[in-house]
């Protein structure tokens, strides 16, 4: 069976048609990715698909979206769009749809992509555990956490607010930094720290802690001079930002009673030749008494280009059989 598969995030929606046999993916096709500014809505986005294809579209999608999916009517942090789930089969003309939190559509791409779609980071070298939870984060626009829990009859994706829990300073200068940003936030969650601006926050608050002037320009910037390390600030803050990670991946593990763990998002991606290099690991077991128990949890980096997409067609697949 083929359907639509769409991933709707601030910047940009994706689009690809995906087969789908048995309740899982079979195929995802290459994707056509569209800016979201360009277009008026979902369903114009949608027919400027429709119109590059050579056949007529599947009448079945599989849609994450970058947001809550409750209520009557989705609306965006960073897109105009606004679309009302009601009126989806009519605007798009499908006759079955599945809809997803794009966290969650992450979630159901890990638990459906083969072991040779995830790349070891630490731990056992060993594939994920086909039982019990694993537990989903992937620093980006904020940080996205969910959890994945296999059983004998399947699997099951919970999408959390994990991003939100508090930030855990580990150290001293990690509690000087705790001090700057609370200058700036009246409360300081771990995805303040671990996702694409966090890695500013932490640039601005250690020349806060060096006494130095603080140089504001685009985050793109500041991410290539942290991973060329041609500015020794932002490579500083990159520690950080991989220490941090490490911590709060680890918390969430433990939070989770997860078997393994896995690193999602596009920053991950970019971070997949420094986060073995850096202390990443040493933080994510220092977990006190349970450091043995931290230290044999496989933990995998997502390689996936389009886990989005992947995980949206996953999504209905599972739901639709």
């Amino acid at each position: 069976m083929q359907i639509i598969a769409v991933d709707i995030g601030g910047t940009h929606a994706r689009f690809a048609i995906a087969e789908i046999d048995g309740g899982r993916v079979a195929r995802l096709g290459p994707a056509t990715v569209l800016k979201t500014a360009e277009y008026a809505s979902l369903q114009t986005a949608w027919e400027a698909f429709a119109a590059a294809q050579a056949a007529p579209l599947p009448r079945a999608a599989g849609i994450a979206v970058a947001g809550p999916v409750g209520g009557a009517v989705l609306q965006f942090t960073n897109n105009p769009w606004i679309i009302r789930p009601a009126l989806i089969a009519e605007k798009l003309g499908v006759d079955n749809y599945t809809l997803v939190n794009d966290f969650a559509a992450v979630g159901h791409a890990v638990a459906q992509l083969p072991d040779d779609a995830f790349r070891h980071l630490c731990g056992p070298d060993a594939p994920l555990p086909m039982a019990g939870v694993t537990t989903v984060l992937g620093p980006g626009t904020g940080l996205g956490v969910a959890s994945v829990l296999r059983g004998a009859h399947g699997y099951q994706v919970i999408a959390t607010e994990g991003g939100h829990i508090d930030y855990a300073p580990i150290d001293a200068l990690e509690d000087a930094i705790l001090v700057q940003l609370r200058c700036r936030f009246r409360r300081v969650s771990a995805e303040r720290i671990v996702s694409g601006p966090g890695l500013a926050n932490l640039h601005e608050a250690l020349a806060h802690i060096e006494g130095r002037a603080v140089l504001t320009g685009d985050d793109k910037a500041l991410w290539t001079a942290a991973l060329d390390g041609s500015d020794s600030l932002a490579a500083a803050a990159l520690d950080r930002f991989c220490l941090s990670l490490g911590s709060v991946a680890g918390d969430l593990a433990l939070a989770q009673g997860a078997a393994g763990v896995v690193i999602a998002g596009g920053l991950g991606l970019r971070l997949a030749q420094h986060l073995p290099r850096s202390g990443f690991g040493t933080r994510f077991v220092a977990k006190g008494r349970f450091e043995a128990m931290m230290a044999r949890l496989p933990v995998k980096l997502i390689t996936h280009p389009e886990p989005g997409l992947y995980g949206a067609a996953a999504a209905f697949a599972q739901e639709h059989g």
